[in-house]
């Protein structure tokens, strides 16, 4: 059985949409399975199992990176093809069936699943390989406990002042998680690092990792963090899918729709990231880990 799955050039939906993904792997143990997704997503399939093969879309203007991707998924008739995009491609390729994203009210995650009439929506995973899991411990003590901030965003107006993000820590290595080390974690690219650098500056016995590792190994830290604290980004999706205690921060987005999802996850909202108290976020936190 071949599978074409078209998902999203952001992070954040890249990975929300990563449950789908799980139950056609466990429904369809023997699938070979083709990805579509943005470059910034891309790592969140590099230890997928069944995956066949990754197609990264690099935007172009006018929609010109639409037609070579055709010119090359449109050479397989495919058994499914999954469009989490709902983009024209998926209505000009030769497939036995097709399952195309509709938008509907509700959470993001449940959308994703109407799109396979899965009810409940299967929650998003993180794939990590035993290389990620080394390099993790190689980089990360692994007789104190973690911290993970994230501090960045595609977007100013979804950014937490660094100085609430530091105090919040203190605030926590010194009462509900003791010795804890802070890493702070952030994707490459300058934008990222001028955003991360206050934080950094606020706590220099932090553990800066921002724009250094791969996505999994990025999860495999988080995979490892006894709390993680960051702004509504896709590093906020991937950390609840790893697992880890997840604290969302929201201010001009919906929290509703796009909320962390995880066995552990919660979101903190105020009408802007200023008006999130670092009191809120030690209570959410306090709530989350009891």
């Amino acid at each position: 059985m071949r599978i074409l799955f078209v998902t999203s050039n952001r992070l954040g939906d890249a990975v929300l949409s990563t449950g789908l993904l799980d139950h056609l792997i466990r429904s369809h143990p023997e699938a070979r399975i083709t990805v579509v997704c943005g470059p910034a997503a891309e790592g969140v399939f590099a230890r997928m199992p069944n995956r066949e093969h990754t197609i990264v879309l690099r935007k172009q203007p006018w929609g010109r990176h639409w037609l070579p991707l055709w010119a090359d998924v449109a050479l397989h008739v495919w058994d499914l093809v999954v469009d989490i995009r709902g983009s024209a491609l998926s209505w000009l390729v030769p497939t036995r069936r097709r399952a195309v994203f509709r938008r509907m009210q509700g959470p993001k995650i449940v959308q994703l699943g109407a799109i396979l009439g899965l009810s409940p929506p299967p929650s998003p995973v993180a794939w990590i390989a035993e290389a990620d899991q080394r390099r993790a411990s190689d980089l990360v003590p692994i007789d104190r406990p973690i911290i993970a901030l994230a501090p960045t965003a595609n977007w100013w107006p979804k950014v937490w002042p660094p100085d609430r993000f530091a105090t919040a820590c203190r605030t926590l290595t010194t009462s509900l998680i003791p010795n804890a080390i802070a890493v702070v974690l952030g994707g490459p690219g300058p934008a990222e690092r001028t955003m991360a650098a206050p934080l950094l500056a606020a706590l220099p016995q932090a553990l800066d990792l921002v724009g250094t590792l791969s996505l999994p190994e990025v999860a495999a830290v988080l995979q490892r963090s006894a709390l993680f604290i960051g702004n509504d980004s896709g590093l906020m999706h991937l950390s609840a899918a790893a697992g880890a205690p997840t604290i969302g921060l929201f201010g001009p987005t919906d929290a509703a729709t796009y909320g962390p999802v995880g066995r552990c996850a919660t979101a903190v909202v105020a009408a802007s990231m200023d008006g999130i108290t670092v009191d809120q976020v030690v209570e959410a936190a306090k709530t989350l880990l009891a």
